[in-house]
């Protein structure tokens, strides 16, 4: 299964390197749209991502309105605190896009408004905010390759004894 994980303005290095680790394992692409918070070249970002760069494909944006030009026809989520919908009662399609915002506001309201039935959202306790980006991203990306068999994956490890 193609995946493509989509960050709108991410602002902490550390949560994107988390983030490019996560796609590298599963071979989900990355997509960063701009303004970025940080330097690509930025230290905390390689080292969270640590020697995982080589097998990521990254692809950049200057802003949402050039991602939409360039991704037009293809199915996307959105996931934001205010959907009314899990995330996992969707079915991810091959080379779907899953947006989301940055770690102080979300995706933008207006973006929300006009997507709504697209709107995933991953349920937690009422009195909680929001769950950090890196771990959001990774729990909706492996719901997604667990809808779809895990195709490609490694599925059993050995000990060494």
């Amino acid at each position: 299964m193609r995946l493509n994980i989509v960050l709108v303005e991410p602002e902490i290095p550390q949560n994107t390197g988390n983030i490019a680790r996560t796609c590298a394992a599963t071979g989900a692409a990355l997509h960063l749209v701009g303004p970025l918070g940080f330097s690509i070249s930025d230290r905390y970002l390689k080292r969270a991502g640590l020697d995982y760069w080589h097998l990521l494909k990254v692809y950049y944006y200057e802003n949402i309105d050039k991602f939409f030009k360039e991704n037009q026809g293809a199915t996307f989520f959105y996931s934001t605190t205010k959907a009314e919908k899990s995330y996992h009662e969707v079915a991810y399609p091959d080379n779907c896009f899953i947006l989301f915002g940055k770690e102080t506001k979300g995706l933008p309201e207006p973006l929300l408004k006009a997507n709504y039935e697209s709107c995933i959202r991953i349920p937690m306790l009422d009195n909680i905010r929001s769950l950090n980006l890196s771990n959001s991203v990774a729990i909706i990306v492996y719901e997604a390759l667990r809808q779809n068999g895990f195709e490609n994956m490694k599925l059993t490890g050995n000990l060494t004894i």
